[in-house]
């Protein structure tokens, strides 16, 4: 069992298509592509945590069907299109605005920080909780401890904690001696 990270599927939401374009010819199109992506990378026994913004103009049927074609445990973070007819969908758990978990993967332990939107800080930062989010499709820089985990930013698919880790130790950041100067500040003075 392996755990998984998405955000913005978007999935029936014209609006999207139109920004998305190429390579989908039609809003059927964007949701098989991406349904087919999810399923090759995500097996029925993985967990996967939906960063918010699951469906946009779908029906409650419609938001439904899709759901149940998707392998996996899911769990959603809220995102701002996130209404009824996708909260009320049988997630593993009550969908929330954050979350604050650990992942055991491949003998290594991670915490994060799960949000749909990104965050200049967020708790357990300065321990080295990672933070993921979506809602900017793409188009933030990712960090050393931040990244977007959309489907925009990831080919189309879920993406596991691996390719994750591997994609901000290769982000830019402040020099390694800076952020040690910064945290041995605000841990001896406070914040402020």
């Amino acid at each position: 069992m392996a755990t998984f990270f998405t955000a913005d599927t978007h999935f029936s939401h014209v609006h999207i298509l139109r920004q998305r374009g190429t390579p989908f010819g039609s809003m059927a199109e964007h949701d098989e592509v991406l349904i087919s992506r999810w399923n090759e990378t995500v097996s029925p026994s993985d967990d996967v945590w939906h960063l918010g913004d699951f469906a946009g103009d779908a029906s409650r049927a419609r938001c439904g069907e899709l759901f149940e074609r998707l392998n996996g445990t899911k769990r959603l973070i809220r995102g701002n299109h996130d209404t009824n007819r996708v909260l009320h969908l049988p997630w593993a758990d009550l969908p929330v605005e954050s979350a604050r978990i650990t992942v055991r993967e491949d003998g290594r332990e991670c915490r994060l920080y799960l949000a749909h939107y990104a965050h200049r800080a967020w708790p357990g930062l300065w321990r080295g909780t990672r933070h993921l989010y979506g809602h900017t499709h793409g188009s933030l820089s990712d960090t050393q401890r931040s990244c977007d985990v959309g489907v925009d930013a990831w080919d189309y698919r879920p993406v596991g904690l691996a390719a994750i880790i591997a994609r901000q130790d290769r982000a830019a950041t402040l020099p390694e001696e800076l952020a040690r100067d910064t945290r041995k500040r605000l841990s001896s003075n406070g914040p402020g």
